[in-house]
């Protein structure tokens, strides 16, 4: 499971979750990938089953590039506790996923081999995405 070494504070506030990504919103590493379409929390749990189901499918050929890293932790009073008392222990880690960034990339297999694999892993996420093709990419005839 995905989640930091150290971190400087070991709880954060929720904040607000406003604007589109600017940052990682292009291709970086891959030929194909998968954009988020609206914004929301992607625990670590969640990243792990879409990397899971997806080097599943292309049965470890090609390379998949995670990303999103989950940096931020949530936390949780234990169930039927007065409020007060301070801000509970961390339950697990997001990672904050705006709209228009890109989650996972692919490099290295065919383009229905891709578009079939990142299928499966966006199945696995709780957000609207979408199937981006680099603009240079050329599909063998």
């Amino acid at each position: 499971m995905l989640q930091p070494r150290r971190t400087k504070f070991r709880k954060v506030h929720k904040m607000k979750m406003k604007g589109d990504a600017h940052r990682g919103s292009q291709l970086a590493y891959g030929t194909f990938g998968v954009k988020a379409m609206e914004g929301a929390w992607i625990t670590a749990r969640q990243i792990e089953a879409a990397r899971i189901a997806a080097t599943r499918y292309m049965k470890r050929e090609g390379q998949l590039w995670i990303k999103i890293f989950p940096d931020k932790p949530i936390t949780k009073k234990p169930a039927e506790v007065r409020m007060g008392k301070g801000k509970g222990a961390v339950e697990y880690w997001v990672a904050v996923v705006k709209p228009g960034k890109i989650m996972f990339e692919i490099g290295g297999v065919p383009y229905e081999i891709a578009k079939e694999a990142l299928r499966l892993a966006a199945q696995k996420l709780p957000v609207t995405t979408k199937f981006i093709v680099a603009n240079d990419f050329v599909q063998p005839s």
